[in-house]
C-alpha cells in the first residue's frame, strides 16, 4: 500500500512539474492581465481551515475562554465540547455552533470566535512555485497584491524567467491562464505590471534558458 501510495505522489508530482514547463513554455501565448483586472473585487468572507489557531470566548465565562488549534481533520476541542467542526465554517458559523453545542453545559451561552493566526483552506489561499526565493501558500488578504505576494516570498531567484511567469486563476468555475511581467515589476519597478490577487490563485515561475 505503501508503495502504492508513493507511486501515486511521484506520478502527480511529475505530472506537476511537467504542466509547470509547458505553462512556462507557452507563457507569452496567453493574455495579459486587464486593466479591470488589476483592480479586481476581492469580496470575501474568510473560512477556517486545518492549521488555524482559534479564540474561542464565552462571555460571562472566561473559565471557558481557550485558544485551540484546528487538527488536521478539521475539528476543534474545546473545555465542554470534543470534536467540534470548523474547518469550512466563518467564524461566525461556528460561533454559533459553539453555542448551540454548550447550551446543554451554559445557560444563553454568547460565543464570539477570533481567528489568531491564519491558514485558511486551499481555496482561500495564494500558492507560488517555481523560482521564488521561497515558494509558499499564503493566505489570501483583502486588498492583496502582486507585489505583496512577492515580499511574501523574498522575490525572484537568480535563475527565474520573471517576465514569463503565469497566473492561474479560477474564473466563474473555469481556470484562466495569465502572464504576468514580475521582473518588471520587481527589478525594474513598474507598477503597471503589479495586479490585484484573489483567493485560489496559483503564481508558476519557470527557470530561465540559457
Amino acid at each position: 500500500m505503501n508503495n502504492l501510495l508513493s507511486s501515486r505522489r511521484l506520478l502527480t508530482q511529475g505530472l506537476f512539474i511537467a504542466l509547470v514547463l509547458l505553462l512556462a513554455g507557452c507563457a507569452s501565448k496567453y493574455p495579459q492581465v486587464t486593466s479591470g483586472q488589476l483592480q479586481a473585487e476581492q469580496d470575501f468572507d474568510y473560512i477556517i481551515g486545518p492549521g488555524d489557531k482559534l479564540n474561542i470566548f464565552v462571555w460571562g465565562n472566561e473559565e471557558l475562554t481557550v485558544t485551540v488549534p484546528v487538527r488536521p481533520d478539521g475539528k476543534i476541542t474545546t473545555r465542554l465540547v470534543e470534536d467540534i467542526q470548523a474547518s469550512g465554517k466563518t467564524p461566525t458559523q461556528l460561533a454559533r455552533d459553539v453555542e448551540k453545542a454548550y447550551s446543554e453545559y451554559v445557560k444563553n451561552a454568547v460565543v464570539t470566535v477570533i481567528v489568531d493566526e491564519f491558514v485558511g483552506i486551499p481555496t482561500q489561499q495564494v500558492r507560488v512555485v517555481g523560482e521564488a526565493a521561497e515558494p509558499l501558500s499564503v493566505p489570501f488578504r483583502k486588498h492583496m497584491t502582486l507585489l505583496d505576494l512577492m515580499i511574501e516570498v523574498g522575490g525572484l531567484t537568480e535563475f527565474a524567467d520573471g517576465n514569463k511567469s503565469v497566473l492561474i486563476r479560477n474564473v466563474n468555475g473555469e481556470q484562466q491562464v495569465y502572464n504576468v511581467r514580475l521582473e518588471d515589476l520587481i527589478k525594474d519597478g513598474d507598477i503597471s505590471a503589479n495586479l490585484a490577487l484573489m483567493p485560489g490563485d496559483i503564481m508558476i515561475i519557470p527557470e530561465a534558458w540559457f
